[in-house]
């Protein structure tokens, strides 16, 4: 997972951020991507809102989103999400949008940096990224 924001609201401005968030560690900058690169989304108000279509055309990237009530076109996305949910989130009381931004944030590199991955032959995504490189 490279990018993502927490919020109380559903506004554009939260996946915009997530976005460049996702862009700085990818990319090491903000600006036009180098090459080609397509962003898959739902249809959610917040990705086909004008200030997001926007963002994302000024860095280059090309939207596309999957079909109306299909989540399993998005399964890679559905599953960290339902993961995060039961191995982080549903087990903590959180007290404050920070706590649960810090707790979340403390299991998102331990997702990234330490946790094996089976669809990654057990090695973590920061492992088959360096791989891959």
């Amino acid at each position: 997972m490279l990018g993502w924001q927490l919020s109380r609201s559903a506004r554009a401005k939260t996946p915009e951020a997530a976005l460049e968030h996702a862009l700085i560690a990818r990319f090491g900058t903000l600006g036009r991507v180098p090459r080609p690169f397509l962003l898959r989304s739902d249809n959610g108000l917040v990705f086909t809102s004008r200030s997001y279509t926007r963002l994302v055309r000024s860095y280059g990237l090309q939207q596309e989103f999957i079909t109306p009530h299909s989540p399993e076109q998005n399964g890679m996305v559905e599953r960290v999400i339902r993961t995060i949910k039961e191995q982080c989130a549903h087990r903590h009381r959180f007290e404050s949008l920070q706590h649960a931004s810090r707790v979340l944030g403390d299991w998102i590199r331990f997702y990234n940096q330490q946790r094996p991955h089976q669809a990654l032959n057990m090695k973590t995504p920061a492992e088959a990224y360096a791989l891959a490189a």
